[in-house]
């Protein structure tokens, strides 16, 4: 069994939810996300929790039901929260500017980057840093990763774009002889 796909969802305050054979739909507001569901999975409503079944144990049912169950809690945090990601970037001459849709970035090189903001996904820039917004969690990821990879960090100043949880193991520069 699945350790995840078993337990049930609750579903916050605020959080309408609707369920059809097909798909689940979050509703918080104006915000609205809605998720597939994969043929085999049954998704029920029961009190304030969403319960997670599955036809049989073949292998890929048993693959897609913590999944399922993970994206659908997800998509009850995105609708009430929403998700961030934040990127800090680091280099001399380095900027970064929001230009009506599009996301500019300066980072060194002899042109500038322009990266089209994804619908439903809203971005900032606040110093050295680039927060992206949004309620749906793998457009956000996918986004910050774009942005990271215009200029990865480097090792041996730290010079780059980074995630601000993530931790940039550093070299020792070349030894002076003796």
């Amino acid at each position: 069994m699945s350790r995840i796909g078993i337990r049930p969802i609750k579903i916050e305050d605020g959080v309408e939810i609707e369920i059809t054979s097909k798909k689940v739909i979050a509703k918080n507001g104006a915000k609205e996300a809605e998720l597939q569901i994969p043929e085999g999975i049954k998704v029920t409503l029961i009190d304030q929790n969403i319960k997670i079944e599955r036809e049989n144990d073949s292998k890929d049912l048993k693959a897609k039901h913590g999944l399922i169950s993970r994206l659908i809690t997800n998509l009850i945090i995105g609708v009430k929260n929403g998700f961030t990601r934040e990127l800090e970037f680091k280099g001399t001459g380095y900027r970064a500017a929001i230009n009506g849709s599009d996301l500019v970035l300066n980072m060194g090189y002899s042109h500038e980057f322009k990266l089209s903001i994804p619908e439903g996904l809203t971005a900032e820039v606040k110093k050295n840093s680039i927060f992206i917004q949004g309620i749906d969690k793998q457009k956000v990821g996918a986004f910050a990763s774009v942005v990271r990879e215009v200029r990865p960090p480097e090792v041996y100043k730290g010079k780059g774009i980074k995630y601000k949880e993530e931790h940039i193991r550093r070299k020792a520069g070349k030894k002076a002889a003796k």
